[in-house]
């Protein structure tokens, strides 16, 4: 398995257009994503949808998304990147677009579940290109910038939609994002190209033995009770972030009494405070953990406990600025521990099986957050009412502060563990 190789002939102002017309499509992703959390009222007025349908509507992107992530980058990677980023934000814009038009709770189900083919594998396909095209010395930045991208998407997508819902309608809505992304598909398909990417070196895996390789690697992203308790941590509390991210509108709509419109403006910006969080955690968990690796596993710890605490008292209070102070707080909190999280991985991962440690933990972020916390919410708040639900979520961060605190303890074990077998100990990072 060879190492990522350097950039040869490529500007650097291709490179950054390159950058540029990725992130505007990784923004069209979560725009599309997220689109639908701004015009939930308008759907269950429309149609009476419960709760649950409400939550499925959402989780089920998320849950395609987690699931076909390792086969469709695989095949990107063989068939050619560019194309399969141009063929997936088609997919998923044309979807959206068929959304616009759906008649009943079926076609937007089915209209959702190809959102989510579209979206699987751009994160992950995307940021190969972006970094492929940029010397190794700037690669921890733009990944940084790249993974905000979905915040910054999210909080667009809930906003934008939020208004246009209010002035055009939802499907008006669902139709501008989709024409979006396909104008961007067509001007990334235009000025990006394979050619072009080939004199960075870039191409389809074509590496003899690649697959039995991989057999080999693959039990190294499970070979210590650290990094499954990473996994976990950092899945459980993307159920808690995602939950927030999916119910807020909703949830000023109903208890603040706010338009649509207004209810989406306000929900983005506690999308944009999540996101604000995730850069922020990373930050203070490379800061600490210059002294000591294991305070990368104190910051996550610190962070479950401060949403659950935070939330769960929040949504207890009645409506008004202290609960939206103290739920702000916590939404801060509540996926501040990605950053940490990726860096526990890295470090309990041989440097050969970096990529596919980040893409498990991608996957667990999907099965364990994702998709099941929009879900989840809506059958609780369909059982016991949205306020109440949302006072439940926030438990789930005791399981993720527990696996948090195992990790941390069985840390140095965990790296003994990564420097056993065929691997040096040179390649894996503390």
């Amino acid at each position: 398995m060879t190492g990522p190789r350097e950039p040869r002939a490529m500007t650097r102002g291709y490179a950054w257009l390159v950058f540029a017309l990725s992130f505007g499509l990784l923004l069209s992703d979560y725009m599309s994503r997220q689109v639908l959390n701004a015009v939930f009222p308008l759907l269950k007025a429309e149609w009476l949808l419960s709760d649950s349908q409400l939550g499925s509507l959402s989780g089920i992107v998320a849950l395609m998304v987690g699931v076909l992530t390792f086969p469709l980058s695989l095949l990107a990677d063989r068939w050619g990147r560019v194309r399969s980023l141009v063929l997936a934000a088609v997919v998923w814009s044309l979807a959206t677009l068929g959304c616009a038009v759906a008649a009943d709770y079926g076609q937007m189900f089915l209209g959702r579940f190809m959102v989510g083919v579209g979206e699987a594998a751009y994160g992950s396909v995307g940021i190969a290109v972006v970094l492929s095209v940029f010397p190794v010395g700037l690669r921890a930045t733009l990944s940084g910038a790249f993974i905000a991208g979905g915040a910054f998407g999210s909080v667009l997508g809930v906003s934008i939609g939020g208004v246009l819902a209010g002035h055009l309608g939802w499907r008006w809505t669902f139709g501008v994002m989709g024409l979006l992304g396909l104008v961007l598909a067509a001007v990334y398909g235009v000025v990006v190209t394979e050619r072009k990417l080939a004199s960075a070196g870039i191409g389809p895996a074509s590496a003899p033995g690649a697959e039995g390789s991989m057999r080999t690697l693959l039990p190294r992203l499970f070979s210590s009770v650290s990094v499954l308790c990473a996994y976990v941590g950092s899945g459980l509390q993307m159920f808690i972030a995602m939950a927030l991210l999916a119910w807020m509108p909703s949830f000023l709509d109903r208890y603040y009494g706010m338009a649509p419109a207004k209810a989406g403006l306000a929900a983005g910006v506690f999308a944009l405070i999540t996101g604000i969080g995730m850069v922020g955690g990373g930050l203070v968990s490379d800061r600490l953990g210059r002294r000591s690796p294991h305070l990368k596993w104190t910051v996550a710890i610190v962070c479950s406990v401060g949403s659950l605490i935070l939330l769960t008292g929040g949504f207890q209070l009645p409506p008004g600025a202290a609960q939206l102070a103290l739920v702000g707080v916590g939404t801060l909190l509540s996926n501040a521990t990605a950053g940490p999280a990726a860096a526990m991985v890295v470090s309990l991962t041989p440097t050969a099986v970096a990529a596919t440690a980040m893409a498990t933990l991608t996957l667990a972020n999907s099965l364990l957050g994702l998709a099941p916390g929009p879900a989840v919410t809506g059958l609780l708040a369909d059982r016991m009412g949205l306020d109440a639900a949302l006072c439940v979520v926030p438990l789930v961060s005791i399981v993720a502060g527990l696996a948090f605190a195992l990790g941390r303890r069985h840390y140095d074990r965990g790296l003994v563990s990564a420097t056993a077998g065929p691997f040096r100990k040179s390649e894996v990072r503390t």
